[in-house]
């Protein structure tokens, strides 16, 4: 018997390959397997597609017993995916949600979690929770139900893509997050001189990334690169792949709404274990990991402490991936770790500021494309033109000096080698400019890529926190038990913004600090080249 499901809202495909379905409309589904968030089946008017899973609900039908033998009862039974959302275009890169897939990607044996209850999505396990379920916002108590029914009146955003919504927002400002919180979990906000920031981190700590190195496995059939990570907390080395980094990506994209998780080095499908890429690669994984251990709040998570301290020990490996996958405190349940200070905020102020913010993110992601593009077409131009054209007039006060030497005269023999070093010189000076921007201009285009990565994730932050503020505009009924779950998601967001500013400033004063060092260091050299050249012509006077 044909799976049917109702539709619990509209939906209209805007993709090849998706259909269009209508509320109360019932649909048949192909299979009842989702595919990143979308089911695939033929709506009432015999199309057949995608459409998200979310949107449906199941109708099952059950065989009950009677008397007289059995009979089929048909019941509802709403899906529930809550371990992954569909994305726009199914069947896009959706990488910054999901570990690395390919050849290069697949988890070593020592490492693999194949246990299939490991990988058994959220919300389909039928086993019980692993922690006791508990309200930690203040003031909920045994009331907790009734509030939450009631704050079901307050308008639901159909649009189920919406950042708002998948991040879990508008379920945790509607009074329908419920977890239990242990101390140690905790996120505190305080305000600082400047507005709210996050704690304080009392145990900073660095880590430090060696070179990789090429190791084999199934007897040498199959090669990957592992680099040595030593935290400074530890001082105990860990060796991890570039897969394990990206696993602990998508885990921590998942876990934390609205803190901005530095994006990692690109991926390359070809050319792997080249030197150049393997070099550019950890010196962006070195990046990613300075603003990891930087970062107050991510610093100290368990998955990321985990993913620093966890050696060899596979068993241990497989039981903190195993809970960091099923982590209670994601989506909306995250906003219930955040303790806020006891000030209010006010409302209409957060509002100006965040959208201040959203003009200088978008000015600088401008200005950053701008500056990469000059700094790297003035490296192409030292690499290339600047080099070739030193040395065209090297070989051309070379090519004098020769003709010079026809000339056999005793007193112009040293001319002739003054011209001759003369040419070598800008010869050199050619090489100089060409190797110059892997000492600092590379360095600047290096910070300017994880940059451009915590300036693409700001949208959906502020996404998250302008549609809290707009629920409590919305909401005026509804206001005093809104505006404080709205003001801990303004208090989380503005003290990520406040931590972005102040790395922001750190990273690029130091950064063009070391630039402008290596500026004229360079031209020292340059200088003291020539001047070599120059004491030549009066040595052999």
């Amino acid at each position: 018997m044909a799976l049917k499901a109702k539709v619990l809202y509209d939906f209209h495909s805007e993709n090849p390959g998706e259909i269009s379905i209508a509320e109360n409309e019932v649909v048949t589904l192909f299979s009842e397997e989702e595919l990143e968030g979308w089911l695939e089946g033929e709506n009432s008017k015999g199309e057949a597609g995608l459409f998200p899973a979310s949107y449906v609900e199941i109708i099952r039908d059950h065989i009950t017993s009677n008397n007289n033998g059995f009979s089929l009862t048909q019941t509802k039974v709403q899906t529930s995916y809550t371990s992954s959302q569909p994305h726009r275009g199914f069947g896009a890169d959706s990488s910054s949600f999901h570990t690395s897939q390919g050849s290069d990607d697949d988890w070593d044996d020592e490492w693999d979690d194949s246990s299939p209850v490991a990988n058994v999505p959220q919300g389909l396990s039928s086993s019980p929770p692993l922690h006791p379920v508990a309200s930690s916002l203040p003031g909920r108590g045994s009331s907790q139900q009734q509030q939450a029914k009631s704050s079901a009146t307050v308008g639901r955003n159909l649009n189920r893509f919406s950042t708002f919504v998948k991040s879990g927002g508008e379920a945790f400002l509607l009074g329908e997050a419920s977890a239990f919180v242990k101390d140690g979990d905790r996120i505190c906000v305080v305000m600082g001189k400047h507005g709210p920031e996050w704690q304080e981190d009392p145990y900073p700590f660095t880590c430090t990334i060696d070179d990789p190195t090429k190791q084999t496995k199934f007897k040498g059939m199959k090669s990957y690169m592992s680099y040595g990570l030593t935290p400074t907390h530890t001082n105990v080395q860990v060796n991890r792949r570039y897969k394990h980094f990206d696993w602990l990506y998508g885990r921590l994209v998942e876990r934390f709404p609205v803190i901005s998780v530095p994006h990692l080095p690109e991926k390359q499908a070809t050319g792997r274990f080249e030197e150049d890429f393997l070099s550019k690669r950890r010196k962006g994984l070195i990046w990613w990991m300075n603003h990891m251990t930087s970062h107050p709040v991510l610093a100290h998570c368990d998955v990321f402490q985990h993913f620093l301290t966890c050696g060899a020990d596979e068993k241990a490996w497989k039981q903190g991936k195993r809970k960091a996958e099923r982590d209670e405190l994601v989506g909306a349940n995250f906003f219930l770790t955040i303790s806020p200070p006891s000030v209010p905020l006010d409302l209409q102020e957060v509002e100006s500021k965040i959208e201040g913010f959203k003009t200088f993110t978008k000015k600088m992601d401008e200005n950053i494309i701008v500056v990469n593009t000059s700094i790297n077409e003035f490296g192409r131009k030292q690499i290339s033109g600047f080099k070739k054209e030193y040395q065209k007039v090297g070989q051309s006060f070379k090519l004098l000096a020769q003709a010079f030497e026809l000339d056999q005269q005793v007193f112009s023999v040293g001319l002739n080698k003054a011209i001759s070093y003369t040419g070598e010189s800008y010869e050199a000076i050619g090489e100089y400019f060409a190797d110059q921007p892997r000492q600092d201009l590379d360095l600047i285009s290096d910070l300017l890529d994880i940059y451009k990565g915590h300036l693409a994730n700001f949208p959906d932050i502020i996404h998250v926190q302008k549609g809290a503020l707009t629920k409590v505009k919305d909401c005026p009924k509804k206001e005093g038990e809104l505006h404080d779950r709205c003001n801990i998601i303004s208090f989380a967001t503005l003290a990520e913004i406040q931590h972005f500013h102040r790395t922001r400033v750190r990273d690029f004063r130091s950064q063009m600090q070391y630039h402008l060092r290596q500026q004229i260091s360079f031209f020292q050299k340059i200088t003291a080249k020539l001047e070599d050249a120059l004491q030549i012509y009066d040595d052999d006077q």
